[in-house]
């Protein structure tokens, strides 16, 4: 973690040292204080309170939540997904589970731990038009931008974002919560 604490410390001052190299030279004190605030919060956004060192058996999975297809298991890594700051979660889903086109607020990044994840950009699901993403494999979602998945054999995920997590389907009627709502009237 300190690893990780300390490389985007350097990436944050280095892009803090080409804004600086690109300010006139009349202002380089106004450019340096927004660049050593960003160092900052992004510290305090990366730092967890205490240590959190976590073997597989101490993961805590539950059911996902209503927004996915029944079928996909959960574990809340590290921060809360629903609130503000940097959140860490694993997503376990079976062979053949597919999540509709959607979109995110935030960007969001996947390491795939175990079996296939196939990613495909669009609005339109298109099962012969997408990336399958092995073990080991890794992608970055940018927020507002429409994407669909399915799996090839039990897959498990492990994504990094900042939150809120939030999942908006591009059509409404592909929102398994909404159609859970509907069943419990």
């Amino acid at each position: 973690m300190k690893k990780l604490v300390l490389a985007a410390l350097v990436l944050v001052g280095s892009a803090s040292m080409a804004l600086a190299a690109d300010a006139p030279a009349a202002a380089p004190a106004k450019a340096a204080k927004p660049a050593a605030k960003a160092m900052h919060h992004a510290h305090h956004a990366m730092a967890p309170a205490e240590h959190v060192i976590m073997t597989p058996d101490d993961m805590k999975w539950t059911d996902a939540p209503p927004v996915l297809p029944a079928g996909a298991q959960l574990a809340v890594l590290a921060g809360n997904p629903n609130g503000a700051g940097m959140y860490t979660l694993r997503l376990k889903l079976p062979d053949g589970y597919k999540i509709m086109p959607h979109m995110h607020p935030t960007p969001e990044q996947l390491t795939v731990l175990e079996g296939t994840f196939n990613v495909g950009m669009g609005k339109t699901f298109d099962d012969s038009n997408g990336k399958a993403v092995p073990t080991g494999g890794f992608g970055i979602m940018p927020a507002h931008e429409a994407h669909y998945a399915w799996t090839t054999g039990e897959t498990v995920i492990e994504f990094h974002g900042m939150g809120p997590f939030a999942l908006k389907y591009v059509d409404p009627k592909d929102d398994p919560s909404k159609a859970a709502a509907k069943s419990g009237d």
